[in-house]
């Protein structure tokens, strides 16, 4: 989707694929995490070139995926939401897209590779892996491209599903707190970087909260999106608006602007 705020007006182009995350490409484009692809798009013309395929020959897709301060891509796959067998839960695996165009594995056996995020001064890497409910924290050399000195900085394991749910997708204020999307909770929760600890919830008509970025032209409104995908009948008669993107007002913050791809789009 392409969607003008001020206007209403919503394009969009259809994949061969799902797609797990979109962010600009500096030369020009999109890159795409499509299925188990990576790809650029030309949105005029509509040209899809795949730059790169991963995990061969099994069963994951691409889902959440951010760019680093120095324009380099972070992108993760997950296996099937209800894996047959239990060593399928962790089959994923997190890349990075460096700036010379090559594909490199940073993690392995991820269960279901989430939100990304980067401290204001670059030295920080955040990073949500959903299947054991836990944001990480890791040191990073943005010159190299580097994460070491893994802890656990969210751990949710222990909690309530519907009250705590799994944490999603991600986004940092200009504050330095993390605003988490948390799926089946019905909530985006901020964090405190400092302690770990929630400050704050936003509520919504939805139970499935996927992601939420900073927007608008202050960067000072959440956008949220939610997904239907699996719900149930019944969960879709309680709410409706499963499905849909939100936009929250008045929360007295403000994020970044998105960092881009800054690297070749040239075919490996």
């Amino acid at each position: 989707h392409r969607y003008d705020p001020d206007s209403g007006k919503d394009e969009r182009i259809v994949l061969d694929g799902t797609v797990g995350f979109v962010v600009p490409a500096k030369k020009g484009g999109l890159i795409a995490g499509v299925g188990r692809c990576l790809v650029h798009l030309d949105w005029d013309s509509k040209k899809v070139t795949k730059l790169h395929e991963v995990d061969h020959g099994l069963q994951t897709r691409f889902n959440d995926g951010k760019c680093d301060p120095q324009g380099r891509i972070w992108a993760g796959t997950m296996g099937p939401p209800k894996p047959d067998i239990p060593s399928m839960k962790k089959i994923g695996s997190l890349y990075c897209l460096d700036l010379d165009g090559s594909l490199r594995t940073v993690i392995q056996e991820v269960g279901i590779s989430n939100g990304l995020a980067w401290s204001e001064d670059g030295k920080t890497m955040y990073y949500i892996d959903s299947t054991p409910r836990q944001m990480y924290r890791f040191d990073f050399d943005g010159s190299t491209g580097k994460i070491g000195n893994k802890t656990v900085f969210i751990d949710n394991s222990g909690k309530s599903m519907p009250e705590f749910g799994l944490p999603d997708g991600m986004t940092l204020d200009t504050e330095g707190n993390a605003w988490v999307a948390n799926f089946f909770s019905r909530k985006v929760v901020k964090y405190s970087t400092k302690t770990g600890e929630p400050m704050q919830s936003v509520e919504f008509p939805a139970t499935r909260i996927t992601s939420c970025c900073f927007g608008g032209k202050g960067l000072d409104e959440l956008y949220v999106t939610t997904s239907a995908y699996e719900a149930t009948e019944e969960e879709m008669k309680e709410f409706p608006l499963s499905g849909s993107l939100f936009r929250v007002k008045g929360l007295g913050v403000k994020g970044f602007p998105a960092n881009v791809y800054e690297g070749s789009l040239t075919v490996q």
